[in-house]
């Protein structure tokens, strides 16, 4: 296109969900609850563990940055998708889009990083029990959580520079309902090829390796659960990581449909149920998974609410 022919934008338009006016209130109301229901359910998922002295263990240490870490996702993107909901211009300006993309991205690198700590985690403590305290010590699991969020803060900073290094002209609709970097390539007035790279080869390299490292860590952990003689035994070690297995199920299956692919086979009504399920839904579903599943946890919860076990 010539250059002649650009019109340069300063803000976006994010489309949102749907342009629908009568859909507007109940979606509002329906995201409202899910937001408060991930923020209760994830403070109180760190206030049980800071709480319980015999919480305070490498596993639980995990779940409370895993609790902050959804915090953090909703939060980086619900409170605009819902002031969008009541406004008729859903505008956002070029550096809250950018700010809004760093941020997502940052924080969403760290969940992953930390699902892959806690499957390492429960693959220490299981293969290696009698070694476990002396390898996930405390200065252990603080090193592994630093270098984790660099890590992410480095993705993060990638992903948006590439991004908004592209001139985007003309159109400024973004057709999602957050700053994503597939739904800003379709609007940029250039090639994108070097982005679409970047985008799967550095973000979808940190996925498939922390996919690696869990898969990686669940046969050795499968392996060890089948060693043991008694079934009962064997139920009550697989109990320790069955909810984490459930939470990185539905975790990386939307990641890999995301962004293990070119963004030019991305169809848009696929991605934003994607997108809505990584960024809200299992953030909200996280903590409920683990009270439902964890029996620390309900100990840990009932003992909190004054309710008397089960055994009692």
């Amino acid at each position: 296109m010539p250059a002649g022919n650009w019109t340069h934008i300063t803000e976006f338009i994010l489309v949102g969900l749907t342009e629908d006016p009568s859909l507007q209130i109940p979606l509002f109301c329906f995201f409202l609850l899910v937001y408060g229901v991930t923020f209760i359910c994830n403070i109180g998922i760190i206030q049980l563990v800071l709480m319980n002295t015999n919480l305070h263990t490498p596993m639980y240490f995990f779940l409370c940055t895993l609790s902050f870490v959804d915090i953090s996702f909703s939060s980086a993107i619900l409170p605009n998708m819902l002031v969008n909901f009541l406004w008729v211009e859903r505008r956002i300006s070029l550096t809250g889009c950018a700010t809004q993309m760093f941020f997502s991205f940052a924080i969403g690198s760290t969940e992953v990083f930390t699902m892959a700590l806690m499957a390492y985690d429960r693959y220490t403590a299981i293969c290696n029990p009698l070694l476990y305290p002396v390898i996930m010590n405390s200065r252990t699991c603080l090193v592994l959580l630093f270098g984790a969020c660099v890590i992410a803060l480095i993705n993060g900073l990638t992903q948006t520079i590439f991004t908004f290094t592209l001139p985007f002209c003309n159109d400024n609709k973004i057709n999602h309902f957050f700053c994503d970097v597939p739904a800003l390539l379709k609007l940029a007035c250039s090639d994108t090829t070097i982005n679409e790279v970047v985008l799967v080869s550095v973000a979808g390299g940190l996925i498939l390796i922390s996919a690696i490292i869990i898969l990686a860590s669940y046969v050795y952990i499968v392996s060890a659960i089948l060693k043991i003689s008694s079934s009962e035994g064997r139920w009550k070690t697989f109990s320790t990581c069955s909810s984490h297995l459930v939470c990185v199920t539905l975790y990386f299956s939307t990641l890999i449909f995301m962004y293990i692919k070119p963004s030019s086979i991305h169809a848009t009504t696929k991605d934003n149920a994607a997108s809505l399920c990584y960024t809200l839904i299992i953030p909200m579903l996280n903590p409920l998974i683990y009270s439902l599943r964890n029996q620390e946890i309900k100990r840990a919860l009932r003992k909190g609410l004054g309710i008397p076990s089960a055994s009692q």
